[in-house]
C-alpha cells in the first residue's frame, strides 16, 4: 500500500490551508511561529493575529524605500536582528550573533540575497522576497582561520556582481556590521562603504498594521508567562528554597512555551541585591517579604521584543514606608513622562521636559528615559537631560513607533530599588500603553 504525504501531515483540517496569521497549516514546518497555546489565549481574549505575508512585504517595501531615498545600490546586513526584520528568517540567532555566518543584501531594484549556512538553505523558502539562497559569509577566525582573506574576497566579488547587475552605476553599499576583513574585502572590490546601522534602525522604528498585531499578541504571551513567574514565586518563596534563577527560569520556559524565543539578560533581582540595579539574577535564596524586581528584554512570539518590568513584594508582613514611597515616586515618573507622548513631539522636548526624580533617586537612576523597541531594543533613545548629546537625536516622534517608558528609582547606599517599565505604541493623535499587567497592589501602599 502507497503512503501519501496527504495522509501523514500534521495539520488541522477545520482550519484550512492556512491558520489565522496567513502561514501554512502545517505543524512540520520549516517557519518557527507561536504555539497552539499562544493562538488559544489570544482567541480567548480576541486578538487580532497579524497577516505575516503583508507584515514581511511592509518590512521588505521600509528597507527597500530607505536604500532608494539615501541613493544607495544595496543595503549588506549581517546582524542577525536585521536580517530577521528583512527576510523574517532565523537561524541559530544568538550563535550567529558571536559567529556572523549569515548575510542578506537588499539592493536597490528590492532584489534580496541571502548567504545561509550551508547545510540550510532552505530555511528562508518560506518566503519569496528572498530571491538567491548562496553560503560564504562566514568570515570570522574560528571558521576560516588564517585564510578569511581568500574567504572575504569571494564573498565581496559576489556583492560587488549583484549591484552591478541590480543597481548599476552605482556602488554606494550601506554595511550595518562587518568583520574586519569583509569591510577591507569590499572596499577593495571598489565600493563606498556606507554606515548600515542608520539605515536599518530608521526603517525599523516605524511599524506597520500587522507589526502592531504582532506586537499586541507578543505582549500578551508575555504578560501570561510573567503571571506565571509571579504565580510561582508568591507560593514558593515563602517556603525559603527558591533562588532567583528558579523563578527567572518560569519566564523562559514559559515564554518558550507560548512560540518565544529567548530573553537577552538575567535581570532579576531580589532584597537587597537590586540595589545597585543591573545585577543578573543568580543562586540566592529570595527571603520572603522581601522585593523581587525585574525587566524581561524578552524576544517573544513573532520574534518581538517586550520590554517590560515590574518590581514585587514577596511576603506577609507590608513594605516599608521608604519602599511604598518609591514605588509611587516610579509610578508617577513613568506614568507622567507618558503623558508627553504624540506625533511631532521632538526627542530632546521630552529629555528637557521629564518629570524629575527627587534628588535621593538621580545617582542611580536609569540609563534613559525611554527607548525604541521592535525586534529588540531599538532606535531612538530618550535621555535623562544631563545626558543629552546635541544633535544625537533632532528628530521627532511619528506615528508607529514603539517605545517603552523607563523608571529605576533606586536610593543611593539603600537595599531595594523599584524598576517600571511600560511599552507603548504612538498613535496618530497620542499614544497608546500596551502593556496591561498590574503594578503590585501592596508596594503601591493599596
Amino acid at each position: 500500500m502507497d503512503t501519501h504525504y496527504r495522509d501523514i501531515r500534521k495539520i488541522d483540517p477545520s482550519r484550512g490551508a492556512t491558520i489565522g496569521d496567513n502561514t501554512p497549516n502545517d505543524m512540520d514546518r520549516v517557519e518557527i511561529g507561536p504555539t497552539r497555546l499562544a493562538y488559544g489565549e489570544w482567541a480567548q481574549v480576541g486578538l487580532e493575529l497579524p497577516d505575516l505575508q503583508e507584515m514581511r512585504r511592509f518590512r521588505w517595501q521600509r528597507l527597500t524605500d530607505h536604500v532608494v531615498a539615501r541613493d544607495l545600490a544595496g543595503l549588506l546586513m549581517f546582524d542577525p536582528l536585521n536580517i530577521r526584520y528583512a527576510t523574517d528568517s532565523t537561524n541559530m540567532q544568538l550563535w550567529n550573533t558571536h559567529n556572523p555566518f549569515r548575510a542578506v543584501l537588499l539592493c536597490a531594484d528590492g532584489h534580496m540575497v541571502i548567504w545561509d549556512y550551508k547545510n540550510a538553505p532552505f530555511l528562508s523558502e518560506f518566503n519569496p522576497l528572498v530571491r538567491e539562497v548562496r553560503s560564504g559569509a562566514d568570515l570570522f577566525y574560528f571558521d576560516r582561520g588564517d585564510r578569511i582573506d581568500v574567504a572575504a574576497d569571494t564573498f565581496s566579488n559576489e556583492v560587488r556582481g549583484l549591484l552591478a547587475e541590480h543597481a548599476p552605476g552605482n556602488t554606494r553599499l550601506a554595511v550595518d556590521k562587518v568583520m574586519l576583513h569583509g569591510l577591507r574585502a569590499l572596499e577593495a572590490q571598489g565600493l563606498t562603504v556606507l554606515p548600515g546601522e542608520e539605515v536599518t534602525e530608521k526603517a525599523r522604528s516605524i511599524k506597520g498594521p500587522d507589526e502592531i498585531r504582532a506586537m499586541r499578541c507578543a505582549s500578551h504571551a508575555c504578560e501570561m508567562a510573567v503571571a506565571e513567574m509571579e504565580r510561582f514565586a508568591r507560593v514558593n518563596v515563602p517556603l525559603g528554597e527558591t533562588s532567583e534563577d528558579d523563578i527567572w527560569a518560569v519566564l523562559h520556559a514559559e515564554n518558550i512555551r507560548r512560540g518565544g524565543e529567548w530573553i537577552e539578560t538575567r535581570l532579576l533581582a531580589s532584597g537587597p541585591r537590586s540595589n545597585p540595579w543591573f545585577q543578573e539574577c543568580g543562586p540566592r535564596i529570595v527571603q520572603n517579604n522581601e522585593i523581587v524586581a525585574f525587566d524581561t528584554d524578552l524576544i517573544g512570539s513573532y520574534g518581538i521584543c517586550v520590554d517590560i518590568s515590574r518590581t514585587w513584594w514577596i511576603g506577609d508582613d507590608r513594605p516599608r514606608p521608604d519602599m511604598i514611597d518609591a514605588m509611587r515616586h516610579a509610578h508617577e515618573h513613568i506614568m507622567t513622562n507618558m503623558q508627553m507622548l504624540k506625533p511631532g513631539v521632538h526627542i530632546e522636548e521630552l529629555s528637557r521636559n521629564t518629570h524629575v526624580l527627587r534628588p535621593e533617586f538621580q545617582k542611580q537612576k536609569y540609563g534613559c528615559l525611554m527607548h525604541g523597541v521592535g525586534l529588540c531594543d531599538e532606535w531612538p533613545l530618550v535621555a535623562y537631560p544631563d545626558h543629552i548629546v546635541p544633535g544625537a537625536f533632532d528628530y521627532v516622534l511619528e506615528p508607529g513607533m514603539t517605545l517603552c517608558v523607563e523608571a529605576l528609582v533606586s536610593p543611593e547606599g539603600g537595599d531595594f530599588s523599584i524598576k517600571l517599565e511600560d511599552q507603548v505604541l504612538i498613535t496618530e493623535d497620542g499614544y497608546e500603553n500596551l502593556t496591561a499587567y498590574p503594578f503590585d497592589p501592596r508596594l503601591m501602599g493599596e
